[in-house]
């Protein structure tokens, strides 16, 4: 019922406005994050008598700006992250923008300085505690393939090479047991893309053997230009399908004058079910201009499509069709479950250290560029959107985002919160501050490192744009 009246709302809006409303709505999700985590920041300084000179989203030079109370709020010029600005904690006026002349301030205590850089991860820890409430409460789709059969293997692929078979059910990867074939970091496709090693051990179970079978098989990566990602580790299998769906619909044809939408689930054609798209097929061309009475299965409801095929003018000897392709797919489960908060924190937690676990492994295929700057976190967001429970989604990966925005920030890295937190311990041992002229060339020199690393990939969140889809990343965003 929700799900409908908002495909109707939708519908019902010029194209361009539903992009800009898509659009409007990741800005805001996107601004909403970074605005509590600076939140955190500034509340604490507040509480523990802090100076704060400025509260931004966004850095760089302000495009807007208004000073309130003695502290300057503004929206910087480069879309993404922001900060609060507190001279008290360390020197950042070249990361941050010019400072104001705020005259001698107190020192403040290490714990004063653990305490407001503690802040803002914890601000976003709660909101995605918040976020995995909402979750909780409304459901998100499962998104999970559940068989481990395989249906396909590709010809000349690394998997025919080691011997596995269509019909062989993968029972472990790497002596890890599988749990499905995509949708969870236990499954089959996960469990490929985050192995390391030149070989990958299969375990089978295959029809008519007594015992499993274990395998050793090498991977293959799609190429990529240089400006795009590499692409991520394959053995060339496919998921048993159960269903039939329709692929893509040809413009003006049978099919698209009849309702019939991509994504489709084909239930039977004039009462036969069939077991592969080539059975379509043939069946199609076996009736000529003969009325073909199809089922069809679209958001859980069934309804009848009455349709004829037709000769296309190119290529002449194709025989009667309806201006449509069908696909073979497998189960995916799309059931609206509803996690425990604490069960989506901690899955959020594990799939963010095992990519990173990945990314700091040498002989892994996960590589820095596998990671989503500012633009790739957008076209994430937008694309969830775009999907079925597209707010279920965004609110799903509001819990992953936040958290991963909270883990990342606590590493100790000069001008990231855990850096500020390393400090004031080093003061604190030390008995007295790090010398501000280094400390700042410091923070300097890693500002530009992170500014390097965040254009770094957001040249290949732009880059995967062109020359087709990108291929899947891991699921960690960078902050």
């Amino acid at each position: 019922m929700v799900r409908d009246f908002r495909d109707r709302m939708m519908n019902a809006l010029p194209p361009a406005l539903q992009i800009t409303l898509l659009v409007a709505v990741v800005v805001l999700v996107f601004n909403i994050i970074i605005f509590v985590h600076e939140l955190g920041h500034f509340w604490a300084a507040r509480w523990r008598g802090l100076k704060v000179d400025r509260f931004q989203i966004w850095f760089g030079k302000p495009l807007w700006k208004k000073e309130i109370g003695g502290v300057q709020y503004g929206l910087g010029w480069l879309p993404f992250g922001g900060f609060v600005a507190l001279p008290q904690l360390a020197p950042m006026e070249s990361i941050e923008g010019d400072g104001r002349d705020h005259g001698d301030l107190p020192p403040v205590s290490p714990l004063d300085k653990i305490l407001v850089a503690f802040a803002g991860p914890l601000f976003s820890m709660l909101l995605a505690l918040a976020a995995a409430v909402g979750v909780w409460q409304i459901g998100k789709p499962k998104d999970f393939i559940p068989t481990r059969v395989v249906g396909a293997v590709q010809p000349g692929s690394p998997a025919e090479t080691a011997g596995i078979r269509a019909g062989d059910e993968i029972i472990s990867i790497n002596s890890r047991q599988v749990d499905g074939f995509a949708g969870t970091l236990d499954s089959i496709f996960e469990s490929i893309v985050l192995s390391t090693g030149d070989d990958i051990l299969i375990g089978i179970r295959r029809p008519g053997a007594t015992e499993p079978i274990i395998v050793r098989t090498g991977f293959k990566v799609q190429p990529a230009k240089w400006w795009q990602r590499r692409g991520l580790r394959q053995i060339g299998i496919s998921p048993l399908a159960d269903r039939i769906v329709v692929d893509s619909v040809v413009p003006n044809g049978p099919a698209e004058r009849a309702g019939l939408r991509s994504g489709d689930l084909l239930v039977s054609m004039d009462g036969r079910t069939f077991g592969s798209s080539a059975e379509v097929v043939a069946h199609i061309r076996s009736r000529g201009n003969d009325a073909i009475a199809m089922t069809i299965s679209r958001g859980g409801a069934e309804s009848i499509f009455t349709l004829n095929a037709v000769q296309p003018l190119s290529p002449p000897d194709s025989g009667p069709m309806l201006g449509l392709a069908f696909a073979e797919s497998p189960d995916h489960d799309k059931r609206i479950v509803k996690p425990a908060p604490l069960a989506q924190v901690g899955d959020s937690l594990r799939m963010m250290w095992t990519t990173l676990a990945g990314l700091l492994t040498p002989d892994s295929g996960i590589g820095v560029d596998h990671l989503s700057g500012p633009v790739g976190i957008a076209k994430m967001q937008y694309q969830l959107l775009g999907m079925d429970d597209g707010w279920r989604r965004i609110l799903a990966f509001m819990v992953l985002f936040n958290v991963n925005l909270a883990v990342l920030n606590l590493l100790p890295f000069p001008i990231l919160d855990g850096g500020h937190i390393t400090l004031a311990l080093l003061e604190k041992l030390r008995g007295r501050p790090v010398r501000a002229r280094p400390l700042e060339i410091l923070q300097a020199v890693c500002a530009a490192l992170l500014v390097s690393l965040m254009l770094f990939v957001t040249s290949k969140d732009i880059g995967d744009s062109f020359d087709g889809p990108s291929p899947r990343k891991p699921e960690v965003v960078f902050p």
